[in-house]
C-alpha cells in the first residue's frame, strides 16, 4: 500500500479547491443569469398591464362611440 504523506494530501486539497472555486464562480454566473432572467420578467409584466390598460381604455372608448351612433345593442344606462 502506498504511504500517504502530508504532501499528497496537501496537493489533493489544493486541486479540490481548485474545483470548488471554480464551481463558485459558475454558481455566480448562473445567479447573474436568473437576475437577468427576473429583471426581463418583471419588464415584460409592466408592458403587459400597459396593454391592458391601454386596451381597457380603448374598450371604454368604444363603447361610447358605439352609443353615440346608436349602433350598440345594449342601451345607454
Amino acid at each position: 500500500m502506498a504511504e500517504v504523506s502530508n504532501e499528497l494530501i496537501f496537493e489533493v486539497l489544493k486541486q479540490v479547491q481548485q474545483r470548488l472555486d471554480r464551481v463558485d464562480q459558475k454558481i455566480d454566473e448562473v445567479k447573474s443569469g436568473v437576475n437577468a432572467l427576473r429583471g426581463h420578467q418583471i419588464s415584460m409584466q409592466q408592458d403587459l398591464q400597459n396593454v391592458c390598460g391601454i386596451l381597457g381604455r380603448s374598450d371604454v372608448r368604444l363603447d361610447h362611440i358605439e352609443r353615440r351612433l346608436e349602433l350598440s345593442e345594449v342601451p345607454a344606462s
